[in-house]
């Protein structure tokens, strides 16, 4: 299941990826804002995509208008391991490399297309599941 959610500056492009994923034939839960509010605040927002995500196969979309809010706000949850889109190459790594769940997006810094290249990226990209990878998350964990 794919978990999305985003405040008032992200909603604009959580509807655009809500109609990737039926197109592109995913599974996803809308977790909010379900309307344009200007006063409501991303962390909401980011706890209930972080809290739902239970199964290890589970991912999560999270928008506001730097990216960095939401993402700072699920990488609070145990089990989580959310990464701030900056390019689809840095995606790919992310996911190959460091298995992340929870894709960042920051709404007013990445365009439409590049939005969609990084939520693809993102989906498409398996964790290489290497003992170095392996290795580098158990300490993480630890921590």
């Amino acid at each position: 299941m794919i978990f999305l959610a985003a405040d008032h500056r992200g909603f604009q492009l959580k509807e655009k990826i809500k109609q990737w994923l039926s197109e592109w034939g995913y599974d996803y839960e809308d977790m909010g804002a379900f309307e344009l509010d200007p006063s409501d605040d991303y962390p909401v927002y980011a706890k209930k995509v972080s809290e739902s995500m239970v199964e290890i196969e589970d991912k999560g979309i999270l928008v506001c208008g730097s990216g960095v809010g939401v993402d700072d706000v699920a990488n609070k949850f145990d089990g989580i391991r959310s990464g701030l889109a900056i390019s689809k190459e840095q995606i790919y790594a992310a996911r190959n490399d460091d298995n992340i769940n929870v894709l960042a997006l920051a709404s007013e810094f990445t365009s439409e297309e590049e939005s969609k290249e990084l939520v693809k990226t993102f989906l498409d990209t398996e964790f290489a599941d290497e003992e170095r990878f392996n290795r580098r998350l158990g300490e993480i964990g630890d921590i």
